[in-house]
């Protein structure tokens, strides 16, 4: 017979709550991860090139903040990025201690060519669940998110 450990009925629930949200969370980010591999990026590449494919030019500041990395990861993407000719540093002219990372022709076209593939994955791992499902997760799943932020 399992045995468990109890800890009150509200701890368990949100224990349970937790490492289900946290496996659900773990497998779908692996499973678009793999789909990301496919375009010959990784993640943080792909999270830059979808960024200011959706947005624009940003400054390195905001990159970090939209993908919740410190300044020297997004360095290394952005170096990286740019050494395949995929984005390009433009120093602001207004203050030249601010730099613009945008995509170039190149990035942009890729932008176009593999966000539609990836956007239909993400439909499709997302499927599992009927739209109204989808709405109240990303409703729960926000309230949680500015919740616990508010706490940090």
């Amino acid at each position: 017979m399992k045995t468990t450990k109890k800890y009150g009925k509200k701890a368990d629930l949100a224990l349970s709550m937790y490492v289900k949200l946290v496996r659900a969370a773990g497998t779908f980010d692996k499973l678009t991860a793999l789909d990301i591999q496919k375009f010959g990026l990784t993640q943080p590449q792909f999270g830059v090139i979808e960024s200011l494919g959706h947005l624009g030019p940003l400054k390195m500041g905001e990159i970090c903040t939209k993908m919740l990395v410190t300044g020297g990861n997004v360095t290394v993407v952005i170096d990286n990025l740019e050494k395949e000719g995929l984005v390009e540093r433009k120093p602001d002219t207004k203050d030249r201690r601010t730099i613009f990372v945008q995509l170039t022709a190149k990035g942009k076209k890729l932008f176009d060519e593999i966000f539609v593939k990836h956007a239909e994955c993400v439909t499709h791992l997302a499927s599992v669940l009927t739209e109204s499902e989808q709405l109240q997760l990303s409703r729960l799943v926000k309230k949680l998110g500015l919740a616990l932020k508010r706490r940090a």
